[in-house]
């Protein structure tokens, strides 16, 4: 296989390869405690976000895209951020002396009156530290004030627990092997989506693999999925849009399971992976009309990367480890160009159009 560095210098070279990939800002967190704003357009770096609290390591954006949630890497302080400000305009522990709350994971509400938080605390005692029970909390986002403990649905603490709160912020959704319905105002289970349970007879219970909603339809999210196919007793790899409200998912295989990862096009027409295992690095994209695999090819990858695709779709962004953002043609898997920043990232990618 070609080298990584002769592939980018073939790249550099080709002439006539479509330059942008929108007109969106780009935001990614990054060593020493700051965001980076890059210009899309112009693919340079043009103003960053101090942080006060650690080096961003988990971000959640608001539901109006206006605010960053983003979590230290201390993961005990959350930093709340004006995205058009470009600064930190307020922040929240909830440690206090000898006992540390660690923050495991995060929803914001839509109108961001209150975030429901994953918890664990660890408290220092003489000779030890005592750990507590996974814990969900209802937080004040106005008043920096714990509202009420949320129950684990029949007592059942989970060591993890994905949140998502429907677009009316009416119900939340608990992610596990089954999903959860709780309603806001009691928290309280209302429903119960059995996904553990086969979609028809014949037919294995359907796992849930990468998904990307950053492009979806409030209420939808789309990804790969994966089933048992109880005859030939192996995985199937397919295309799942999940309907949260309707409690409907469309699916349909593609072939045997794969470690591959998901992202979506702006258009919800195609859907972009990365197959990533040492030696062996490939684009995928899923044309989501035609439901089927459109095309793959291997490519000089990295040890660790992560997809996104641009504002407009015709780029294919490769970040994560390191400092640089290799800009590939989303029809082609050609290599364009390279970002490269003065320190390491250390968060999700977040491209978000200019109002």
């Amino acid at each position: 296989m070609m080298k990584r560095r002769e592939f980018l210098a073939l790249g550099a070279a080709l002439p006539g390869l479509a330059a942008g990939g929108g007109n969106a800002l780009m935001y990614l967190g990054g060593f020493p405690r700051r965001m980076f704003v890059i210009d899309e357009a112009s693919e340079k770096v043009v103003g960053e976000i101090a942080m006060t609290k650690g080096t961003p390591r988990f971000t959640t954006l608001s539901e109006d895209k206006k605010r960053f949630y983003v979590m230290a890497d201390n993961m005990e302080d959350c930093e709340i951020v004006d995205i058009a400000a470009r600064r930190v305009v307020d922040t929240f522990r909830l440690s206090e002396g000898a006992k540390k709350i660690r923050l495991r994971g995060m929803a914001v509400e839509p109108q961001q009156n209150y975030a429901v938080m994953l918890t664990k605390a660890a408290t220092k005692q003489v000779d030890r530290w005592e750990i507590g029970a996974n814990t969900i909390l209802q937080f004040d986002l106005k008043e920096k004030k714990v509202m009420r403990t949320i129950p684990w649905p029949k007592g059942e603490e989970r060591e993890f627990a994905a949140f998502k709160f429907s677009p009316d912020g009416k119900n939340l959704f608990l992610f596990g092997e089954d999903i959860v319905v709780l309603d806001t105002k009691e928290f309280k289970e209302t429903d119960k989506w059995e996904l553990s349970r086969p979609l028809e007879d014949g037919f294995g219970r359907i796992n849930f693999g990468q998904m990307d909603d950053q492009h979806d339809e409030p209420g939808f999210f789309t990804g790969l999925f994966t089933v048992q196919d109880a005859v030939q007793n192996r995985r199937i790899m397919g295309i799942a849009r999940v309907n949260l409200q309707q409690k409907q998912v469309d699916f349909y295989a593609l072939g045997p399971a794969q470690p591959v990862g998901f992202t979506m096009s702006p258009d919800r027409k195609f859907g972009y992976g990365l197959r990533q295992e040492v030696g062996r690095y490939e684009f995928w994209t899923f044309d989501l009309t035609k439901r089927a695999v459109h095309s793959r090819t291997e490519f000089a990858g990295r040890p660790r990367m992560s997809l996104k695709t641009s504002s407009n779709g015709k780029f294919l962004y490769i970040y994560n480890a390191g400092n640089t953002i290799d800009i590939y043609e989303a029809a082609t898997y050609k290599y364009l160009r390279t970002i490269t920043l003065d320190g390491d990232m250390t968060s999700d990618l977040f491209i978000i159009p200019r109002a």
